[in-house]
């Protein structure tokens, strides 16, 4: 099978065998992958990875002996592959089992690929009204809707989104259903343009409005390592940031501040992908704007390229 491969930055095509399914795995045939900020991270040497990357996708189950009703289905994967038997695991948080695996990430190959074993406990369904093209947002919009999951978000709090990224996007676009009166600040009027589309407040970073900050809560997604030092500098006394970014360049901060003014940093990561196929299904938000591009797998490193240039939305690499 055809299959990306990273390895000491470098993008190419390789041809694997295809994968043999273990006991209780399913054998996916994918059919889109997203490119994200955590696949270049990975191409910069982040984890020192080398492999088949790719953990956004949706996928055909072509076998699946411990869930034949899968067989035949279009699905996307919960990209937290856990040992199954740690206390974490047995209480249904295999994202944080100290031995878990992540999809494409740390010890598991990846999405970019003809095919993918997977665990079979790990795919969910895809409804029939959503395009290949929506579901593969899945996962991302998972991780954008977690920061509901983990605090309390009342209508009312002043919130801002940080970053008009494809993840501070999809952020703005879905918080807002708990705060709609949130704002979304980045550098990028096109950007910024397809979240005001939808109902998103807007302002750029230069505004001098966002300067006065006084944010009960700041979702950090900037991708850049200064993010959270600027977030910092929004929130109001005794407020919340939640940081989104992964980087393989270190952040600096303010610790003195953040014990001073009693500010709260919660770290979120991945998140509840059947609340992110429930929005998707619903039409709580639309997806397709944020896609600039869609190549074929043989074309990986254009792909790749476009994915990394500054200001690039969503890009595709389409199996079908």
């Amino acid at each position: 099978m055809l299959a990306v491969w990273l390895e000491k930055g470098r993008v190419e095509t390789r041809q694997l065998p295809r994968p043999q399914i273990e006991p209780g795995e399913a054998l996916v045939r994918v059919l889109v992958v997203g490119l994200c900020n955590t696949d270049l991270e990975l191409l910069a040497g982040y984890y020192g990875f080398q492999g088949v990357p790719g953990h956004e996708l949706v996928g055909l189950v072509e076998e699946a002996p411990s869930r034949p009703e899968l067989v035949g289905r279009r699905v996307v994967a919960d990209i937290n592959l856990g040992c199954g038997v740690c206390p974490l695991c047995r209480a249904g948080d295999a994202r944080h089992c100290p031995d878990r695996k992540a999809l494409g990430i740390k010890g598991a190959p990846g999405a970019m690929a003809e095919y993918l074993a997977l665990p079979a406990a790990n795919l969910m369904p895809v409804a029939e009204g959503l395009s290949d093209q929506e579901a593969v947002f899945a996962e991302p919009l998972a991780a954008a809707l977690e920061p509901a999951q983990q605090i309390q978000l009342r209508g009312r709090d002043r919130v801002l989104v940080l970053g008009d990224g494809k993840l501070g996007l999809l952020c703005a676009l879905g918080l807002r259903h708990w705060t709609p009166g949130l704002i979304l600040a980045g550098r990028h009027p096109g950007k910024l343009s397809i979240a005001q589309a939808q109902g998103v407040r807007v302002l750029l970073s230069s505004d001098p409005a966002l300067g006065q900050g006084g944010f009960d809560l700041v979702v950090e997604a900037t991708g850049r390592p200064e993010g959270l030092a600027q977030a910092l500098s929004l929130v109001r006394p005794e407020g919340v940031i939640v940081a989104k970014t992964t980087s393989h360049e270190p952040s600096r901060l303010d610790l003195a501040r953040l014990v001073v003014d009693e500010i709260t940093l919660l770290g979120s990561r991945c998140g509840d992908m059947r609340l992110a196929l429930h929005f998707l299904a619903e039409r709580l938000l639309q997806v397709e704007p944020l896609i600039q591009a869609s190549y074929p797998l043989a074309q990986a490193e254009r792909a790749f390229a476009l994915a990394g240039r500054p200001g690039a939305l969503k890009v595709l690499l389409d199996l079908r």
